[in-house]
């Protein structure tokens, strides 16, 4: 039997007197993109910050690839898309430097980057059609291209593994295409993709699998099964079994 890519096992987090997870526990296997859908304050930034290690849990453990998450940020298998509100866009770097921040783990001592860490730059801002804004502050773009430009960081970097809040919260329709038609080919080659999205009408045809969240994992099935309004009822609310 395969390592799982993740495994969250009875995973519980506080933030001071707030609880965050409550014995959280989930399982995903390779080459699969799973929609993490739950209310604001349900834990889903959390549960990322969990799995890349950035969050030591109160009690339970993270697995990546059986391994702690460390180990794998260290070996830079985990790409991350942050949520736009959690970026300083005034910072002055190129689309080409914040990808070329993906390399990071690739550099030799000199961390200056070679050939091939620039070849995989522009093969990677080339995939996400964003060539031609490579020497624009990272600032200037659109909010679809911002998106974009953190997945080309992941696809240079060559993770594994590739988390993603709220990627198409602000997005144009060109960039939400791009990104899914993006996030299926990663897959396809072998990548464990994890999406925090309230975009419901997209998880049938961009996830294999959904969880839905409320501080703990209430299910974890195919999306048509998860996105049944009994189900969402219950991480938010009934008011959600009356929306058309």
């Amino acid at each position: 039997m395969s390592t799982p890519a993740i495994s969250v096992e009875n995973v519980t987090v506080h933030y001071g007197e707030v609880l965050a997870l409550d014995s959280a526990s989930l399982t995903l296997e390779h080459s699969r993109i799973c929609g993490l859908v739950g209310m604001n304050g349900s834990g889903k930034s959390t549960l990322f910050k969990a799995i890349m290690g950035m969050v030591k849990p109160d009690s339970g453990r993270v697995l990546i690839n059986g391994e702690p998450p460390m180990k794998m940020r260290k070996e830079a298998g985990i790409g991350y898309v942050p949520q736009s509100e959690d970026v300083d866009w005034a910072f002055p770097l190129s689309v080409r430097d914040v990808v070329m921040m993906g390399r990071y783990g690739h550099l030799g001592f000199t961390r200056r980057p070679r050939k091939a860490d620039r070849d995989a730059v522009e093969h990677a801002l080339e995939r996400v059609e964003l060539s031609e804004f490579a020497d624009r502050q990272i600032g200037q773009l659109s909010g679809g291209q911002k998106k974009r430009a953190f997945v080309a960081r992941g696809i240079a970097q060559g993770a594994t593994m590739m988390l993603l809040d709220e990627p198409f919260a602000g997005v144009d329709k060109r960039s939400e295409a791009t990104i899914t038609r993006l996030l299926r080919e990663l897959a396809e080659d072998g990548a464990t993709i994890l999406i925090s999205t309230h975009d419901l009408h997209a998880l049938p045809q961009l996830c294999d699998e959904a969880v839905l969240l409320m501080r703990k994992v209430l299910m974890h099935g195919s999306p048509e099964v998860v996105l049944q309004p009994e189900n969402l009822a219950m991480a938010f609310g009934l008011d959600v079994m009356n929306r058309g």
